[in-house]
């Protein structure tokens, strides 16, 4: 009489198999996740950029010393925050403004980065400055 199912082997082939599927898949889906994440940072340094170039400088003339959502009010304060949660000031943000020749609170330039996972750091600098 012949039996019917399958051997050791075959099992043990198949739940390797699966194991290989299942590493790619978390590999590829974190990798995306990343990718996420750094559109995410390039969006808020893009939104910073021109809320401080179109918005804040056309009506003062000047650039601020510090940005928060107080001074650029023409975007999503939640940009603020890093993927990770932490505001643009904070120690471990992954944002970053430096003010350049400032008098006081007023400045002539500045420069925007943050800092990406698969990719060089992203920065903006000013136009006039």
């Amino acid at each position: 009489m012949k039996q019917r199912g399958f051997t050791v082997i075959e099992l043990l082939a198949a739940i390797a198999l699966l194991i290989v599927i299942g590493i790619v898949f978390w590999q590829q889906k974190s990798h995306i996740q990343s990718i996420a994440r750094d559109d995410q940072r390039r969006g808020a340094i893009n939104a910073m950029y021109y809320d401080l170039e179109d918005v804040f400088y056309a009506k003062n003339h000047y650039y601020p010393k510090t940005i928060s959502a107080d001074n650029l009010t023409a975007m999503d304060k939640n940009l603020f925050k890093d993927p990770n949660g932490v505001a643009l000031g904070k120690s471990g943000s992954d944002y970053s403004y430096e003010p350049v020749n400032c008098s006081g609170d007023q400045c002539k330039g500045y420069t925007l980065r943050t800092t990406m996972e698969n990719e060089a750091d992203f920065v903006k600098n000013s136009k006039r400055g």
